[in-house]
């Protein structure tokens, strides 16, 4: 009898064993593809990039070019599009681009973006310290918004051997539309948000720094003091003629219509670029105007 009992008992529990390896085995299907989502967030696998409290590294010399791609998922009524197509920036250095959004619909819809980054083994040193990918994310009905994405590449990057011959990443997002809309984040807190200094900081960087520095002449004059200063009026530089004649003192007006339209706003000026996107203009004057002065 006992011998019958504990053959049972056995039985019972080599039966329990094996349920308890299925369920393990089914839990780990049914969430293998969130775990694996998580495992590369985390570690930047499969292209996916990595998050950043702050931008501690130090800046390098190598200089690598980060282009921008958008979709949004078939049926969902959204236009979204990058602002800026590409800049160029230092390995360490912080940089801030804007993304544009708009809700074709009459009703508010509640999206995600889904991200990553080519080549795949950048995704461990792309470091995005804010991103609208972070959070489920409602936009109005046919509301328009610009939303930022401060990042900045690890220096890291040039000491791996497998990412000697990269100079060109592309940051790719998809917005879907969400499984989980409850609590998600209004995009209206980027629409009509105050100019900021420390914003056009990081934009004077990357959209001005290859043609302009504070205290000294590169392609152009030395921007410092350049809020209040006569338009032409900096010793030494070789202005245009168009520009040295213009009878203009820089303003926020001033400046905001130059970066605009260089050329439109005075006729024969040699300045190649402009800045079409006001939240960005907006944003640098705030800076420039922050300056001191000093040099």
């Amino acid at each position: 009898m006992r011998v019958q009992l504990n053959s049972r008992l056995g039985k019972l529990a080599t039966v329990a064993g094996l349920c308890l390896v299925l369920a393990g085995m089914f839990t780990a299907v049914s969430y293998s593809v969130t775990l694996y989502r998580l495992f590369c967030q985390v570690t930047g696998a499969g292209g996916y990039t990595a998050r950043a409290a702050a931008d501690t590294a130090t800046q390098s010399h190598r200089v690598v070019t980060v282009a921008f791609s958008t979709n949004v998922a078939p049926g969902m009524p959204w236009h979204f599009e990058p602002v800026q197509s590409s800049v160029q920036v230092h390995l360490g250095q912080e940089a801030l681009v804007f993304f544009r959004a708009e809700n074709l619909s009459d009703k508010p819809i509640v999206g995600h973006a889904t991200f990553n980054v080519t080549p795949d083994r950048v995704g461990p040193y792309f470091k995005k310290i804010q991103c609208f990918c972070f959070t489920e994310e409602r936009l109005g009905a046919h509301q328009s918004v610009e939303m930022p994405v401060d990042f900045f590449v690890d220096p890291r990057l040039a000491k791996d051997r497998n990412a000697e011959d990269v100079d060109h990443i592309e940051l790719s997002y998809t917005f879907f539309p969400s499984r989980d809309p409850q609590g998600a984040a209004d995009l209206a807190r980027f629409d009509g948000v105050k100019p900021s200094a420390a914003a056009g900081e990081k934009l004077f960087a990357t959209v001005c720094g290859a043609c302009h520095a504070l205290d000294r002449s590169k392609v152009g004059p030395p921007l410092d003091g350049v809020v209040g200063r006569a338009a032409g009026s900096v010793n030494g530089y070789p202005y245009s003629a168009a520009l040295a004649h213009a009878h203009i003192v820089w303003s926020a007006a001033t400046l905001d219509k130059w970066l605009a339209n260089p050329r439109g706003f005075i006729p024969g000026a040699t300045m190649p670029l402009s800045v079409p996107d006001e939240v960005r203009r907006r944003d640098i004057i705030a800076y420039l105007a922050s300056l001191k002065g000093h040099g």
